[in-house]
């Protein structure tokens, strides 16, 4: 087996290595963007030798014009499957075709040959058409709020992570772009994050107090995942979907002072030790605030909640704060109104997140 190479850096060198000097050859002065972004976790750079069992392997995207992608996009895929060598880095360049049926939902492995073309994995798109069918916006599309407060933060991730390799096109333009939320839809979001701590961390103990340690336990757990999505929003980070989502929260600048919060917040044994966890938790958050300078500065003690013996973080005084900077009228108006927040602060369901041809319907609940 070969020594396993991350596939960011594997697709950098099979691009600069395999798939440019053939098109340099044979195109010379075509213009192209070369890119390893979207889905994967080598993207993100979390890829290990588990993830080469499928849709891994040498393999780049090429961004064409789209006149050139309608003149040259058949023959340039033909020319690179008689021309590629059918090995790059110890790894097969050949896939096998998807796999459909069983949960497979298309996959694709690296599978060795030694004679005939090989069916390689450098796709040659547009940018406007793999925008389109990623996250339903074009390139040269405006973004209005709505749109992105409906864009999941793990597509906006995976079109900002990975590695450009050569750009013509611009494509690192359009992902400057994307980089991060504009400023008011930033406040909006810590906001409605804050909020949604402060619609739970009064009922876990509240539930203890009668009795029911398993609601108590997962009150607590959403409690957890809302602070760890306010902490990537503090850190202006996206945060990926679930399976790095703990990966990416630990290279947080907040998380060595958080991780034995938090963790002790879901292996607590009783409501004390919870609560104890969780307003640790609540003062880490409360600094973090003040230390962003986006408000005036909030006393950040912990507050006790009426007369029923524990404490909370008062999440209200945040987001009121919060929402008072908002510069926009209507993005202002609907905090106010109803502070829903994007797409991953409302829903966690994936099927939901990953649909585009109903993401202009999630954009008109702002409107």
């Amino acid at each position: 087996m070969s020594e396993f190479i991350p596939g960011l850096s594997l697709s950098r060198d099979f691009f600069q290595d395999a798939v440019a000097p053939i098109i340099d050859q044979a195109y010379p002065s075509l213009p192209y963007s070369a890119a390893l972004i979207g889905s994967g976790s080598e993207v993100l750079g979390y890829d290990t030798e588990v993830s080469t069992d499928h849709h891994w392997g040498p393999r780049v995207m090429l961004f064409l014009r789209p006149a050139d992608h309608a003149g040259h996009a058949p023959a340039l895929r033909e020319l690179l499957s008689h021309r590629l060598p059918y090995e790059f880095a110890g790894y097969s360049t050949h896939f096998g075709l998807p796999k459909v049926g069983d949960g497979d939902n298309g996959t694709q492995i690296p599978e060795r040959i030694d004679s005939g073309p090989v069916n390689h994995r450098v796709e040659i798109l547009t940018i406007d058409g793999y925008l389109r069918a990623t996250i339903g916006i074009t390139g040269e599309q405006p973004l209005s709020a709505g749109d992105w407060l409906s864009l999941p933060q793990q597509k906006l991730l995976s079109l900002t992570a990975g590695g450009v390799f050569r750009d013509d096109l611009e494509l690192a333009a359009l992902r400057a772009r994307l980089a991060w939320y504009p400023h008011d839809i930033w406040l909006y979001l810590l906001a409605c994050g804050w909020s949604r701590i402060g619609q739970d961390e009064h009922l876990a103990p509240r539930a203890a107090m009668v009795g029911d340690e398993l609601g108590a336990a997962l009150i607590a757990g959403r409690l957890v995942r809302s602070i760890m999505q306010l902490c990537f929003l503090m850190a202006r980070r996206y945060a990926p979907y679930a399976k790095w989502f703990g990966s990416a929260f630990a290279e947080l600048p907040c998380a060595s002072e958080l991780i034995p919060a938090l963790r002790g917040v879901q292996v607590a044994q009783d409501d004390e030790d919870r609560q104890d966890a969780l307003c640790a938790a609540y003062e880490s958050l409360n600094r973090q605030h003040n230390a962003l300078g986006l408000t005036e500065t909030i006393q950040p003690r912990l507050l006790p909640f009426h007369d029923r013996g524990f404490q909370v973080s008062a999440a209200w005084r945040y987001s009121e704060a919060l929402i008072r900077r908002i510069g926009d009228d209507k993005l202002r108006a609907a905090a106010l109104r109803a502070p829903i927040g994007s797409i991953d602060q409302f829903s966690d369901n994936t099927d939901l997140r990953e649909a585009v041809h109903l993401r202009r319907r999630i954009s008109a609940l702002y409107h």
